[in-house]
């Protein structure tokens, strides 16, 4: 999905962020101040770029540093200023052309609709206990790292300190997170590769002393057992992994299937719900993909279909509606994503419409006929 792209992205980054934050050897006091200075440039830079809900990470950072005395207020402060002001001479100006809106700032937006408008239910609601007890476990995956190897840290004197610095500010930012209804694994994701190093502080401490005690030698096996174990599982998720995106799928098959039912230089309307735009539809999908933003549209030939309109929802919003020419049938593709309660409602909307991808038939106004359908994974049973 295309959300993944800047996910993958921050997650790098905030973890060299992260690494800033580990003992190095023979590091001098000044370093040590400006290795922990970089962390906190290199999260507002990226937070406020790619992921707005590093702010959230922040706070507890900050108050750890403060309460440690690791860094001054005002270091902070300048620190922080200085990764905003980086982020956003970076993000304004290239979303902004690429968006054709000026200044347009995502991430505030993405910030204002969630937050400030308290929108991100209409996407789900967890109980506030979600990423307590089911997105963690499933992120960490091996049950070792939180039942055996980060209990087993904190009781040991020489790695405490390290494993509270590394834990403790970690999952402050997951509860605070947690108050937020909607509750995605992604948005706590950032948290794993310290966690895992915590972990792995415990793994380590029960390897090295497994020849002096039998039940070190028996924890050191099933630390084995359990990493084998964990592979083998990962490689199976992968391949059902791949069942996760219907959305796509259908409109694969959509693409198979228009070219039967229409004439060729027809314009074809496409309308994608919720669900379909969530797994697995993205721009990458488009016949043909978009054409380069810094590049004029090619003029059209005399037998296509007029040139493409500009990107423009029924409400005047941003990319709920986009066109694109299939060069290989001849097809004049405009795709819709609205999801206004109101349109929904009203029989004129779905009129103007060739094609539906529904997750709900049934609210699918007017006289339809299901061509096809497309199974999901939904979960294994016993």
């Amino acid at each position: 999905m295309v959300l993944h792209k800047p996910l993958v992205q921050t997650l790098l980054i905030v973890t060299i962020a992260f690494g800033k934050l580990l003992p190095t050897l023979r590091s001098s006091s000044a370093s040590h101040t400006t290795r922990r200075k970089t962390f906190l440039t290199l999260l507002t830079t990226t937070g406020v770029i790619f992921r707005s809900e590093l702010a959230l990470l922040l706070i507890p950072r900050t108050l750890h540093f403060l309460l440690r005395r690791e860094l001054s207020l005002s270091q902070i402060i300048s620190s922080e200023i200085l990764g905003f002001l980086i982020g956003i001479s970076i993000t304004v100006p290239i979303d902004s052309l690429l968006w054709q809106r000026f200044p347009l700032w995502p991430e505030f937006s993405a910030f204002s609709y969630n937050v400030l408008h308290s929108q991100s239910s209409n996407w789900g609601t967890s109980p506030w206990h979600f990423y307590l007890t089911s997105a963690l476990p499933r992120l960490l995956f091996n049950p070792l790292t939180y039942i055996l190897c980060i209990p087993l840290s904190f009781t040991q004197p020489a790695l405490r300190c390290a494993v509270a610095d590394l834990v403790v500010p970690n999952l402050a930012f997951v509860l605070l997170y947690s108050l937020q209804p909607h509750k995605e694994w992604r948005f706590i994701i950032y948290v794993i590769p310290p966690l895992l190093t915590a972990a792995a502080l415990g793994a380590n401490w029960i390897w090295t002393r497994r020849a002096k005690t039998l039940t070190n030698r028996l924890l050191a096996l099933v630390l084995i057992v359990s990493v084998a174990g964990s592979f083998a599982a990962s490689t199976l998720m992968l391949a059902v992994s791949r069942l996760n995106y219907p959305g796509a799928d259908a409109l694969h098959r959509l693409h198979a299937l228009a070219p039967t039912h229409h004439a060729p230089g027809a314009m074809v309307h496409v309308h994608m719900d919720t669900l379909a735009c969530m797994t697995g539809i993205t721009r990458f999908l488009q016949l043909p993909p978009p054409s380069p933003v810094l590049l004029p549209p090619s003029p059209p030939s005399s037998s296509s279909s007029p040139a493409t309109p500009p990107e423009e929802g029924q409400n005047g919003d941003p990319d709920t509606t986009s066109s694109s020419k299939n060069a290989t049938t001849n097809l004049f593709y405009i795709y819709d994503k609205s999801e206004n309660e109101t349109q929904l409602l009203d029989p004129l909307f779905w009129a103007r419409f060739d094609w539906v991808l529904a997750e709900r038939p049934e609210r699918v106004i007017g006289r339809w006929v299901m061509v096809d359908t497309v199974d999901s994974y939904e979960g294994l049973r016993v």
